[in-house]
């Protein structure tokens, strides 16, 4: 056999063999052309033995939210990961203890999405007043669940398709004829204000909440129930 092919051969066996590497590496290797070059980026996937700045954010953020106690040291350990799925639990989201893509986003912490760009400043402190007024005294969780339901409305057929008009449809929000109307929503509504124009939504899915303290209507008790937060129930 000529050195020529020999050769050939063994170039095609490389490429073959480099190839292989590179796929069974995809998860953890993304490669995107330039104009003038490749450049290589690794994909961030933070999980148990992970270190970093992303670690840090993911701490400070659910110590914030209070599933996490340790301390703020970028490393990924058991407390860590017991932190991550409980908020995973409480999301409805799968509890794997690893902060993927959806839990990131959960977390506030993930890319701006097409979801949240959609919205205004002014959006986003409407939907702050709203939980002020709405959810008073309830836990994160279940003031994130009443600005999910805003927005769960935006996006359904049967409700205006914005913020401000499913805010002010009639009869909607009875807090928006209340006296407090007009006090400013505090950093915490537009926090999780923010948090559920992110993605998250404790909800489930609901189009309605109520207190069963508060509410006689029939009908409203009569709608299937997804979850219950604090005081609130949430329906779909």
């Amino acid at each position: 056999m000529k050195k020529k092919t020999l050769k050939k051969i063994w170039e095609s066996t490389v490429v073959i063999l480099l190839c292989a590497v590179l796929a069974s590496a995809s998860p953890l290797i993304n490669l995107t052309s330039g104009s003038s070059d490749t450049t290589v980026s690794l994909a961030a996937l933070s999980k148990l033995g992970s270190r970093g700045d992303e670690v840090r954010s993911i701490q400070k953020k659910l110590k914030e939210l209070g599933y996490y106690t340790g301390s703020v040291d970028g490393i990924y350990g058991t407390n860590t990961q017991k932190a991550v799925i409980a908020f995973q639990k409480n999301c409805g989201i799968t509890a794997d203890g690893i902060a993927g893509p959806k839990t990131l986003l959960y977390l506030g912490l993930g890319s701006s999405s097409s979801s949240s760009s959609q919205y205004s400043s002014n959006d986003v402190y409407l939907l702050a007043k709203v939980i002020a007024a709405e959810a008073r005294g309830e836990s994160y969780t279940g003031q994130v669940a009443v600005g999910a339901v805003v927005l769960n409305r935006v996006e359904h057929p049967s409700f205006p398709d914005s913020i401000s008009g499913v805010v002010y449809q009639a009869g909607a929000f009875s807090c928006v004829r209340d006296s407090n109307w007009s006090v400013a929503p505090n950093a915490t509504a537009q926090k999780a204000a923010q948090d559920a124009i992110n993605g998250w939504d404790p909800s489930g899915g609901a189009i309605y909440y109520y207190n069963p303290a508060k509410t006689s209507n029939a009908w409203m008790r009569s709608r299937p129930v997804i979850v219950t937060i604090g005081s609130h129930v949430f329906c779909k």
